[in-house]
């Protein structure tokens, strides 16, 4: 089937995906776990891949470390550990972010869920790339490396597809045990779709947010694709509203305007559209980048549970109530 067909033939059935409320397998029926040490409950886990991995269905976003002192991300990075958090993503993209998370990361290393990602394309800048992320992570593997922001099917699968692109880094450093499985993050449908359809990666990272999934049919493709295809799902962009009014608008806001998009800010405003998001076959989401945040996404997850038929209807009336989601970018 050509990608445009499957496009189109998914959209038919958007209704029915998005409201799905199988979750995914692999998950425990208990909401709340006991930590080892304490009564404390701890996030659930879920499935990574086909080799039985439990990670936290909320981790800890690494861009969040950027220009944050060494003391405050060792503690915060110790309690996350402490509540249950085991999956870690960042980026070299994320300016000092890896040189920060590597300390903090380092005394529980060998129990938490690595991820990394670049924008190189190359075989060459990959490598490179991949090389001094191990460095500054203290780390000599990745337990999940990606391609990071794919999003034109030329430039961003094309080439990393072709000779001396970067797959064949990424192949031969999970043969040589440098990385464990390999992924990729897409912030189009089309070049979600192009890349799955080259390579079976053992996990997808993509925008799957209330508005735009419901709304504007931006996801439900790459779901059902994913599903069909054995391929991890995880959510970014599941903790926003959308597209800001303006740049005015977001210049005014004193708090969160230095985000790119509007984010949902309160509890009350998160709550939903997050669970909304975790009720559907995904295995673990991402906070946007604010500690603030971080905390209400991971205070929402510990309590979390499956949203109810009539929580359904609730989630689309926010969907339509947005002016302007995030996805698809135009």
């Amino acid at each position: 089937m050509r990608r445009r067909d499957f496009i189109k033939t998914a959209t038919l059935s958007t209704a029915a995906l998005a409201l799905e409320r199988v979750l995914p397998a692999g998950e425990t029926p208990e909401r709340l776990k006991p930590a080892s040490s304490s009564n404390a409950p701890v996030l659930l886990k879920r499935s990574y891949g086909k080799a039985g991995i439990q990670i936290s269905i909320v981790g800890l976003p690494g861009l969040m470390l950027r220009k944050m002192e060494q003391e405050h991300a060792n503690r915060l990075v110790a309690e996350a550990v402490e509540r249950g958090v085991n999956y870690f993503d960042v980026a070299p993209a994320y300016g000092n972010a890896e040189i920060t998370m590597g300390p903090a990361l380092q005394p529980y290393r060998k129990n938490v869920f690595l991820s990394c990602k670049t924008y190189q394309r190359t075989r060459e800048g990959m490598e490179s790339e991949l090389k001094r992320s191990l460095e500054r992570l203290k780390t000599d593997y990745f337990d999940l490396y990606q391609m990071h922001n794919l999003a034109d099917v030329k430039k961003d699968v094309d080439v990393p597809f072709s000779k001396d692109g970067a797959m064949e880094t990424l192949m031969a450093a999970k043969k040589d045990g440098r990385i464990r499985h390999i992924g990729f993050s897409a912030h189009t449908v089309e070049a979600a779709l192009a890349a799955m359809e080259r390579y079976d990666f053992d996990s997808i990272m993509f925008p799957f947010n209330f508005a735009s999934y419901l709304k504007a049919n931006f996801g439900p493709q790459v779901m059902e694709m994913a599903r069909k295809k054995n391929i991890t799902r995880i959510a970014i962009k599941a903790c926003i509203r959308g597209k800001w009014a303006s740049d005015e608008e977001r210049k005014r806001d004193k708090e969160y305007g230095y985000q790119w998009y509007q984010p949902l800010t309160s509890r009350q405003d998160l709550e939903l559209p997050l669970r909304f998001m975790l009720s559907q076959p995904i295995t673990t989401a991402l906070s946007p980048s604010d500690e603030r945040l971080y905390r209400m996404a991971l205070d929402v997850a510990m309590q979390y549970k499956p949203v109810t038929a009539d929580e359904e209807g609730k989630v689309k009336e926010l969907a339509n109530a947005v002016a302007a989601p995030l996805f698809p970018q135009k």
